[in-house]
């Protein structure tokens, strides 16, 4: 077989083909176990009934989600099929409002409004509760959720999206439940900005 025959670029171009096939179906296999709930970075749906926090880990060099204790959501525990029944209508919220046209999630969409990846440990929800008259953080992110435009404090305002009281309780879950993925310290030095506040 020689350089100038059909033959041996189309064997070598099937030949490539299927290694990389076999390659990517192995990287494949290695990313869902760790990107799939209950997988190495990322934990079951269920944490949303548990305490997070975000501290800096010396062996690798980048903040880190720290979970432990009880902190059920709105003060009730829910089990494995109302997490993820609350967390994938908390998705479709986000997708329904285009909620990535203006913020950022694990990395994705516009820098107009705040990155949400660890919004749930924002502690600007200590001085919200005081805004919005509640006594949990939940509940303060509940109704700024449902009426933006009378909490507006910055010039970008956040427009009202007629999210409901189940849409906004949803929308909470999938925000504490996405604090808790581990996310490789992005975004960049989250934790310590929280420390400095």
């Amino acid at each position: 077989m020689h350089v100038d025959d059909p033959a041996f670029w189309r064997a070598g171009a099937i030949s490539t083909v299927s290694i990389m096939s076999v390659v990517l179906v192995m990287l494949t296999i290695d990313s869902l176990a760790a990107i799939s709930p209950g997988g190495s970075n990322v934990p079951l749906y269920t944490v949303i009934n548990q305490h997070i926090d975000y501290k800096f880990d010396d062996k690798r060099g980048n903040d880190m989600p720290v979970i432990r204790g009880a902190e059920p959501l709105f003060g009730k525990a829910v089990d494995a099929a109302a997490a993820e029944a609350l967390i994938d209508k908390g998705k479709m919220v986000i997708q329904s409002r285009s909620c990535i046209d203006c913020h950022t999630f694990f990395g994705n969409g516009a820098y107009y409004a705040p990155d949400l990846t660890k919004a749930w440990l924002d502690p600007a929800w200590e001085t919200w509760k005081i805004i919005t008259g509640t006594k949990t953080r939940e509940d303060a992110m509940v109704k700024f959720l449902m009426h933006p435009d009378k909490y507006r404090i910055w010039t970008r305002a956040m427009p009202n999206l007629d999210i409901t009281q189940q849409e906004a309780e949803a929308l909470v879950a999938y925000l504490k439940w996405m604090s808790a993925v581990d996310t490789n310290g992005f975004p960049a030095n989250f934790g310590r900005m929280q420390q400095k506040q």
